[in-house]
């Protein structure tokens, strides 16, 4: 009964911070993040009455279950951007650009904190430069898909974004997994190669392999049945097996097999939409049941974000410091990259402030990370800290790049005019 009551409080914290964050023109995403920590264990959880908020973050994480499958669905969506036609005018671009702005965000970073590194080596070791570098490729794709479906984006920067949104995971889980092998090695003295080299690979190909398997059999299903309302439920239960599936882990001596959920389910959605014929239609009812998922899975994350880690104020400076230098990283290595593959200079210019958002990828890295004992503490609380400024920042900078872009269109005064007339037909329906 209590998690089921701590969920429904957790999705009505978030629809009522919505009406009070209106005036203030905010994104949904950012009301939702701020009702998740206004119900977590720093506000109201702090009172400890179990149902009306979330005590401890074992509270929490009892609800890990529907962030992943909110995952997987976000995911599905975002596989829906690469569609073969569009790929056609824009993926050499976004390849391009998703693998050099993860790149040189790294770089930005190992560079700054190797600096706090050599001045401050009490602080912060050389293998925790290394895995802070790797965390920072990650992009959140959840917080830019909400944006960009709250206000309707549509243009050349909202087709190149979602796809480099999604490369962002493939490279970012070579990057991390290269780094955190040396930073391993490191800590440990133990050279393994299989681990920094041959496990991602496995991952990765693992990971799109089961999509791809899962895509075709969900088209070959979906002939079976006549009613689009059973072509959903079916779609819908498809994403909900593939994101368990993902989870199933392997060893094999020395080589660990695995699967990322997001590549996995991205995979999914990319095969289903290029060979399923009904597949614009079954996306769009898909992503309309999704809304309340993805609404309690930003309540949830908000409510993950520690706090207490304002405490420590050696934790704050490289924090500020690993923030300054990725958003630095993410924005000129998109700005070059983009003017190297010749986009426009709106996309030259406002890309690499709609890539700042960092959430889930992050923060699975960071548990990762974990394994290194007791500096896997401090690489947690600072990428802890980082999510916490980028998911309420990040949204909103990411709409108003797309908005300066002129992806997000002004209210025209026909459809101003169209919902004022029904509120007022609806008033006097009422009244009368």
């Amino acid at each position: 009964m209590n998690t089921l009551l701590s969920v429904s409080i957790a999705l009505l914290a978030g629809l009522l911070m919505t009406r009070l964050f209106k005036p203030l023109k905010l994104p949904s995403v950012t009301a939702y993040l701020m009702a998740g920590v206004l119900i977590g264990p720093y506000c109201m959880g702090a009172l400890g009455i179990e149902g009306l908020g979330f005590p401890a973050m074992e509270n929490v994480s009892r609800l890990a279950l529907v962030s992943e499958v909110a995952l997987g669905f976000i995911a599905f969506s975002i596989g829906n951007e690469f569609r073969v036609e569009e790929l056609k005018k824009t993926g050499r671009q976004a390849l391009v650009i998703g693998v050099f702005q993860a790149l040189v965000a790294t770089l930005f970073v190992d560079i700054a904190l190797f600096a706090v590194h050599y001045f401050m080596p009490d602080k912060l070791s050389l293998a925790q430069v290394l895995t802070l570098g790797a965390i920072a490729t990650a992009t959140a794709p959840a917080a830019t898909l909400m944006v960009v479906r709250q206000y309707k984006a549509k243009g050349p920067l909202t087709s190149l974004l979602l796809p480099i949104v999604a490369l962002d995971d493939a490279v970012g889980l070579v990057v991390f997994a290269v780094s955190f092998g040396i930073a391993k090695t490191l800590v440990s003295g133990n050279v393994d190669v299989i681990s920094i080299i041959l496990n991602p690979l496995i991952e990765i190909v693992c990971s799109l392999l089961l999509g791809a398997v899962m895509g075709w059999i969900l088209t070959q299903l979906e002939k079976m049945f006549n009613s689009n309302t059973n072509r959903l439920n079916l779609t819908i239960a498809f994403v909900f097996l593939t994101t368990s599936l993902s989870m199933l882990k392997f060893e094999i001596g020395s080589v660990h097999i695995g699967f990322s959920s997001l590549l996995v389910c991205m995979m999914l959605g990319t095969v289903f939409c290029n060979i399923c014929p009904l597949s614009h239609d079954l996306m769009d009812a898909s992503d309309r049941w999704t809304s309340p998922l993805f609404a309690l899975f930003f309540v949830i994350s908000g409510a993950e974000l520690e706090l207490g880690v304002f405490a420590d104020m050696a934790i704050v400076f490289i924090g500020i410091v690993y923030i300054l230098f990725r958003s630095a990283g993410k924005y000129y290595g998109a700005y070059a990259s983009a003017k190297l593959t010749k986009c426009s200079p709106s996309i030259c210019k406002y890309l690499g402030i709609t890539l700042l958002p960092q959430a889930g990828v992050a923060l699975g890295m960071c548990t990762t990370a974990m394994q290194l004992g007791a500096q896997g503490n401090l690489i947690r609380n600072i990428t802890l800290f980082a999510v916490l400024i980028y998911e309420v920042f990040g949204p909103v900078m990411t709409r108003e790049a797309l908005k300066a872009a002129g992806d997000i269109q002004p209210m025209s005064d026909e459809v101003k005019n169209r919902r004022q007339n029904k509120l007022e037909a609806a008033k006097t329906k009422k009244n009368q």
